[in-house]
């Protein structure tokens, strides 16, 4: 009663429904949780595997810090992506726990009993598990360099020939003939792209609208009311 009151569930309305309902409710707001998490983790370990596959020599496509990097024991040239590896197999793991969880609670009937003590040792850790899995992160790309003349490469040429399809047909040639045309121009080894672009459409490499998804962003997290929280966690510690 005294960790409600400092927690300011005192102020709650109460849910009305029958026991079983209210035995089950904390299930569903832990399964909730832990798929939160989980999807948080599917994305980093996305991002992770991506930044491990583009900074290979075979893509080149950026750089990761030097300090976040390991060396090979017989290669001088190698630079391994430990930290975004490690960072790749802490997410998927997270991203077994909802399965983890449902499986000790699977053949549970209602109420409280001591299997669900074990969801602690697998459940808790994860928080500080995936914060530091998303600090790191925020580290390494802060610090990531891109390789920004890649497409200077020839063998990027046909990348752009969407664009010239697109240039000869706004210049009022049939689009079927210009598909043709560029079609035709690259099997004879005669294609020679203009790397110039100029997107201007929503969502596009010139228009990416980074301050819209960040006030959609702001909209989103103006929502939470964090300020009760700290109240809550004050009060309960004593501050």
């Amino acid at each position: 009663m005294l960790v409600g009151v400092h927690l300011l569930f005192n102020s709650t309305p109460r849910p009305k429904t029958g026991r079983l309902e209210r035995a089950m409710l904390p299930v569903s707001i832990l399964i909730g949780l832990i798929s939160s998490l989980a999807g948080i983790a599917g994305t980093l370990s996305k991002l992770a595997f991506d930044a491990c596959l583009f900074n290979s020599q075979n893509f080149g496509f950026v750089k990761l810090p030097d300090n976040c990097t390991t060396g090979s024991s017989i290669m001088p040239h190698k630079k391994n992506p430990d930290v975004f590896e490690l960072t790749r197999a802490k997410c998927n793991k997270i991203q077994a726990l909802p399965q983890q969880i449902i499986l000790i609670m699977n053949n549970l009937p209602c109420g409280y009993f001591r299997d669900l003590q074990i969801i602690k040792e697998v459940f808790l850790p994860a928080f500080e598990e995936l914060k530091d899995c998303l600090r790191m992160a925020a580290y390494i790309i802060n610090k990531i360099q891109v390789n920004e003349h890649i497409l200077d490469d020839p063998k990027y040429d046909n990348m752009f020939s969407v664009e010239e399809v697109n240039r000869l047909a706004t210049g009022g040639m049939p689009f079927r003939d210009a598909y043709k045309k560029v079609g035709l121009d690259i099997e004879a080894g005669k294609f020679t792209p203009d790397k110039r672009v100029h997107h201007t459409h929503e969502g596009s490499i010139g228009n990416l609208c980074n301050d819209k998804i960040h006030e959609l962003m702001e909209q989103v997290w103006s929502g939470f009311n964090f300020a009760r929280t700290r109240e809550a966690e004050n009060r309960l510690l004593g501050r």
